[in-house]
């Protein structure tokens, strides 16, 4: 089954990378260490088992801690998986001019806003927007600043996320996707039952945490991931 399109943002251009949103792994580096592994080598694990988009969240790290782990991830990733660092632009405007292969950023809505993120990673970059409502879909689509994708969420309720807002549900999510003119990723609590319904409803993939940075088997869980969304046993 071929994977459902990313569509671009309209009047603004697509990304200038590709963007395959389908299994969107958010990393949680606590979570993985109780599960007994380390990041660069489970981020390394769950590309192999069929993750297609890299978010490295680090929400307490200082600056240097967080630049390292985005250097080390980047290094561990194949060329065609898309690396974003959630939140901090300057992290990832450090690890551009690094030299690592790193791709955008995702920030929400007490972030930055869109503009001034585009104006600070320039045209090329992706940049990824948390929403939670439709007048925060519309927003994102009307912005002078070009939105790549919107993370709409969160779908369950989730312990990973100290600010997440209310669980939205399936049905409430499928009705905020139909009406973003952006490609939209589920994201909150996620797991692999959730992704055909997701999918269904016209997401461009689902991100998860837990679901692999808490498995015992990264790559067999990134495997069960990829083959709910492709619909394949």
């Amino acid at each position: 089954m071929n994977p459902t399109p990313t569509k671009p943002a309209p009047n603004r251009g697509a990304a200038r990378i590709p963007v395959d949103l389908r299994v969107t792994l958010v990393t949680d580096r606590g979570i993985a260490r109780a599960a007994g592994h380390e990041l660069p080598e489970l981020v390394a694990r769950a590309v192999r088992g069929g993750v297609t988009c890299v978010q490295v969240r680090e929400k307490d790290a200082a600056g240097a801690a967080f630049l390292a782990t985005v250097l080390a991830v980047a290094a561990a990733l194949p060329a065609g998986v898309t690396l974003l660092v959630n939140d901090r632009v300057d992290v990832f405007l450090a690890a551009r001019a690094a030299g690592a292969r790193v791709h955008g950023v995702h920030v929400g809505q007490s972030d930055l806003p869109v503009t001034a993120v585009r104006a600070l990673v320039g045209p090329d970059a992706v940049i990824g927007l948390s929403a939670s409502s439709a007048e925060q879909l519309r927003a994102a689509a009307d912005s002078p600043a070009r939105v790549d994708y919107v993370g709409i969420g969160a779908l369950h309720a989730t312990t990973t996320k100290r600010d997440a807002p209310a669980p939205l549900g399936l049905a409430e999510f499928a009705r905020l996707a139909a009406a973003s003119a952006l490609p939209a990723v589920g994201i909150g609590g996620v797991r692999a039952a959730d992704l055909p319904g997701l999918r269904a409803a016209g997401a461009a993939g689902g991100a998860v945490v837990s679901a692999i940075c808490g498995a015992a088997d990264p790559e067999a869980a990134a495997r069960e991931l990829a083959a709910a969304w492709a619909g394949t046993p």
